[in-house]
């Protein structure tokens, strides 16, 4: 038996024995991942078949790295129930795709199959579950850890072995589409979220996620989607790498680099970031996928395809996706442009990660897929319960209780479906999942009575669609609109090669490719706000977004206003809870609200230098702050306490911490969940720091007019910075220590770090 075929040898031993027999066609090969997965199979009934174009394809390159799509659905690969995999037939598809490879391939080396799961896997009959925008806003990561299981358990019997996870992005430009696959704008809740979730797709041993993207997308000039990112080392590092960082420390076994360029460098070829930072200083030795199409932009910097493979391959670029520059690998060695030992070093770490899921000892899966388990719905209602944040409440107008008989229901995404589940989404079974609309017809008290009519689309007006709104509003006792934005795709739009969006929509104006200038909400929707009020009824605003949107004229004259974010397939039966009194909300923005456009950039970890934070025409300051939300009960914080005023940083060094404690208490008889959130500012350092930064924060549960203490340790990682000295130290000088419940924080307290 070779080598490479024993499982009991280490997969070191195994990975150098087969590349050893590796030709450098087949070495190539292996760092292909040209096609879309859905054109490798056609479909005839419940029969499936493998395509020519398949075989074509894995005969050109003697193998086949990675597939990427084999399962995916949605409008821009024109799979539907009638033409993609069901999930009856995942595994049936899956094993025929790898029978193929295995058996029409000399040294018969499995294939990667990758799959996107940004909230979900985007597959028909699969679970859709919150974006990352909403699931951050839970201030909850083992909860987000288990949503990863749970999608990780769901693919890897489908046959899947990459997971293609948002994670990375911090969200500093809202303008920017693709801001609902962020978890918000601060790098430590980011971290804390992205550990959790590697840990959750990669705990079985079946899954490697792939963290996307890397680095810095999430700040692009003029919110342009893959535009530029004009920062330098020093902001890269303090706000775009911690989240890699943690998911390195959680074992992540792959990256997907980033469309943008870094001062003046796409991600794709930059050495620095791909080799010098994420390798040899980080000590990631997982795979390094590029997105999609994404190579071919090199050709920008050099017409010649050979030296734009060589370019990415250096940077430490391992994988392709669909592009036509890594088919020139092989013809880039032969004429000596590129080194092949680079060639082997990438198929070393693909080969790694196929030993390492076990591809070798079990390339086939089980045909016969279970029934999904019935508490993946249940945990979706669960995050999609914690992703709502209670944004106002005047006079107690939620929940809604007492004697009312007659509820309007008004706004373009009442029974949306789509519009509550962001993009790179499937099609679902609509069945299995519940509207906002729907979520209160099944929980509005018996003797009530729901009215609805939407009023408007979300850009554009419906003829009399106000007018119909008003008839009903006006025989009403309480207004609930639900208004916002959209990530929903059709199956009439265009799409660019990488499958963003390239036409626009009539209501989708989010989502990948789909930037705004102005992030107000639209006019159509503000005239149906207008036009509620007129009734003199209370209005309640359920908001449902995939980005911030500034709403001044709303949060002034609603009643009460909750977001939801994208809240996925059980979000309104979520938002219908907590309009009830069902369920008390907790979620905590993730994100600051801007009241304009002209503030942005409004994120709370802003420099403390001199300069003026107002505007001659409007505040500087958000309209609600990171980390804000309200809740059915009320909370007091008290006696913040600082067990030390002093330590050294030697004792730092050595594993000491300090201790920090504050009172919670829970001022009402409802008992309620509360984030407590530890902010510090640096106020003695040898560069500019910034005026908070989110370094703790715990989520706890508190009995109506009860007390809880809470403590948090704050270890050597807290007080780093990425100093003069261009490394990442601590340094002497006083901190000041801030805990509450938004980044708005009233107590505080101080500590010294000294010398020795």
């Amino acid at each position: 038996m070779a080598i490479y075929l024993d499982k009991n040898k280490p997969v070191s031993k195994r990975v150098e024995d087969l590349l050893s027999k590796m030709t450098l066609a087949e070495k190539c090969g292996q760092l292909n991942q040209r096609m879309y997965g859905w054109e490798a199979f056609s479909r005839d009934g419940e029969t499936f078949q493998i395509t020519e174009k398949f075989k074509e394809e894995v005969t050109r390159f003697e193998g086949i790295g990675a597939l990427y799509g084999l399962f995916r659905a949605d409008p821009w690969s024109k799979m539907n129930k009638d033409t993609g995999v069901s999930r009856k037939n995942a595994g049936k598809v899956a094993n025929k795709i790898q029978r193929y490879v295995i058996e029409n391939t000399r040294l018969g080396i499995p294939v990667l199959l990758a799959e996107e799961v940004p909230h979900g896997h985007q597959a028909l009959d699969s679970e859709s579950y919150p974006v990352n925008l909403a699931r951050a806003a839970s201030f909850h990561p083992e909860l987000q850890k288990q949503v990863a299981h749970a999608i990780a358990e769901e693919i890897s019997e489908k046959g899947v072995h990459l997971a293609l996870a948002s994670a990375l992005d911090i969200l500093r430009d809202p303008r920017w589409g693709r801001a609902e696959e962020c978890y918000g704008e601060d790098p430590y809740l980011a971290s804390e979220l992205t550990a959790a979730i590697t840990d959750g797709f990669q705990s079985d041993g079946k899954i490697a996620v792939i963290l996307k993207h890397f680095a810095a997308q999430g700040e692009p000039v003029g919110g342009h989607n893959s535009g530029p990112v004009s920062i330098g080392i020093r902001e890269l590092r303090e706000i775009f790498l911690d989240p890699i960082r943690a998911g390195i420390r959680s074992g992540a076994l792959g990256v997907m680099a980033a469309y943008n360029e870094i001062d003046g460098v796409p991600c794709h070829a930059n050495k620095e970031l791909l080799t010098s930072i994420l390798r040899e200083e980080m000590g990631f030795s997982g795979i390094v996928m590029a997105d999609g199409c994404a190579l071919d932009r090199l050709l920008k910097l050099n017409p010649d395809p050979k030296k734009a493979a060589k370019m990415a391959l250096e940077a430490g670029v391992d994988l392709s996706l669909w592009d036509e520059v890594f088919p020139f690998l092989e013809e880039s060695v032969e004429k000596n442009i590129l080194d092949e030992k680079i060639v082997d070093d990438a198929v070393r770490r693909v080969l790694q990660v196929k030993f390492q899921l076990g591809l070798f000892e079990q390339p086939f899966v089980a045909e016969e897929i279970q029934a999904p388990k019935s508490d993946w719905k249940q945990l979706n209602l669960q995050a999609a319960r914690e992703g709502i944040c209670l944004l106002k409440n005047d006079f107690e107008t939620l929940p809604l209780v007492g004697e009312r008989k007659k509820l309007a229901v008004i706004g373009p995404s009442i029974n949306a479906l789509y519009n509550q589940l962001g993009d790179y989404t499937a099609p679902q079974n609509e069945s299995e999942c519940v509207t906002v609309l729907e979520g209160i017809k099944n929980l509005v008290p018996k003797n009530w009575e729901v009215l609805s009519e939407k009023g408007t689309e979300i850009r554009e007006k419906l003829v009399d669609g106000i007018q119909k709104a008003e008839e009903i509003a006006r025989e009403s006792d309480a207004i609930v609109m639900v208004l916002g934005g959209s990530s929903a795709r059709n199956f009439n739009m265009e799409f660019l090669s990488n499958g963003a969006v390239s036409s626009k929509g009539p209501n989708m104006d989010a989502g990948e490719n789909v930037d705004v200038s102005d992030i107000t909400l639209p006019q159509p929707q503000l005239d149906l706000f207008y036009a509620m009020k007129r009734t003199g009824k209370p209005v309640i605003v359920v908001l449902i977004q995939g980005r911030p949107i500034a709403i001044p004229e709303i949060s002034i004259e609603a009643d009460a206003i909750l977001t939801a974010w994208y809240p996925g397939g059980m979000g309104g039966k979520a938002i219908a809870e907590v309009l009830f009194g069902h369920y008390n909300p907790s979620g905590k923005l993730p994100v600051s609200i801007p009241r304009s456009s002209g503030q942005i950039p409004i994120y709370y970890n802003q420099k403390a230098v001199e300069y003026k934070e107002d505007y001659f025409d409007l505040t500087g300051k958000p309209l609600y702050p990171f980390g804000y939300g309200l809740s059915y009960s009320t909370f007091e914080y008290l006696d913040l306490q600082m067990k030390q005023d002093v330590i050294t940083i030697s004792e730092l060094n050595n594993e000491q911490y300090v201790e920090v404690s504050v009172n919670v208490k829970n001022t009402s008889n409802l008992a309620g969940v509360e984030v407590v959130q530890l902010y510090i500012h640096d106020i003695e350092a040898s560069i500019t720091r910034r005026k908070k930064e989110l370094k703790a924060f715990k989520k706890i549960r508190i009995a109506g007019n009860e007390t809880a203490k809470v403590t948090f340790k704050l270890t050597k990682s807290t007080f780093e910075i990425w100093s003069i000295n261009n490394k990442y130290e601590v340094e002497p000088g006083g901190i000041e220590i801030f805990v509450g419940g938004s980044s708005d924080t009233k107590l505080t307290g101080r500590v010294s770090i000294i010398g020795g």
